[in-house]
């Protein structure tokens, strides 16, 4: 009923998600990294937001973020998670869910060191996530950051860090015609026959 081929269920997950993210790489107008990002509350009240996929190697998969904004402290106190890639170009999705653990500091300081001059100093200025009085604020505090720094070496702030997602599923999902989708869903499984922890299952549409 098509010629798009379907999803095969002998690929290892991560590089499944490599080529995907590669064929987004070329059809993307605009970050093909995005990604939602969803938290709870311990409560189990939900949150959502973008956010750019900053690493991925068979651990899991890495974003960067103030630890005391709204999905820090949502992450901490209840440390799961739920991220979604919608390559609209492409017409494809990527589901991924699992509990979430602390990147060590060495990876956040080499994350925190490639990002450029204003957004490290911006990292350092923000209280991301809460109550700003005016926007004249934030620039004034943006201002005096760089003014203390000036040409010289800036810090990674103690409450800025990142989360590694290690996946407990990954679900694969290519738009088919007439809604008649392809899914395929990876679960971690100990006892799996594959050698590499993984169950995979077909869904329907």
């Amino acid at each position: 009923m098509s010629d798009i081929p379907l999803i095969d269920l002998k690929a290892d997950p991560f590089a499944l998600f490599a080529a995907w993210m590669s064929d987004a790489g070329t059809s993307e107008p605009n970050d093909p990294n995005a990604m939602a990002v969803a938290t709870a509350t311990p409560e189990g009240r939900p949150s959502v937001r973008m956010l750019l996929l900053k690493g991925v190697d068979e651990r899991g998969f890495v974003f960067y973020t103030n630890l005391e904004s709204r999905k820090g402290r949502e992450l901490l106190a209840n440390p799961h998670v739920a991220l979604l890639f919608h390559w609209k170009s492409l017409r494809r999705q990527i589901r991924i869910e699992g509990p979430v653990e602390a990147v060590s500091a060495a990876e956040a300081d080499a994350y925190f060191a490639s990002r450029s001059r204003m957004s490290r100093l911006g990292a350092i200025a923000s209280d991301q996530s809460r109550p700003l009085d005016d926007r004249t604020t934030f620039e004034q505090r943006l201002k005096a950051v760089d003014e203390k720094y000036g040409d010289g070496p800036i810090p990674r702030p103690a409450n800025w860090s990142g989360f590694r997602v290690l996946p407990e599923a990954i679900e694969f999902w290519q738009d088919r015609p007439y809604r008649l989708h392809d899914r395929a869903v990876w679960t971690r499984d100990g006892n799996a026959h594959d050698g590499n922890g993984w169950n995979v299952t077909r869904l329907y549409p």
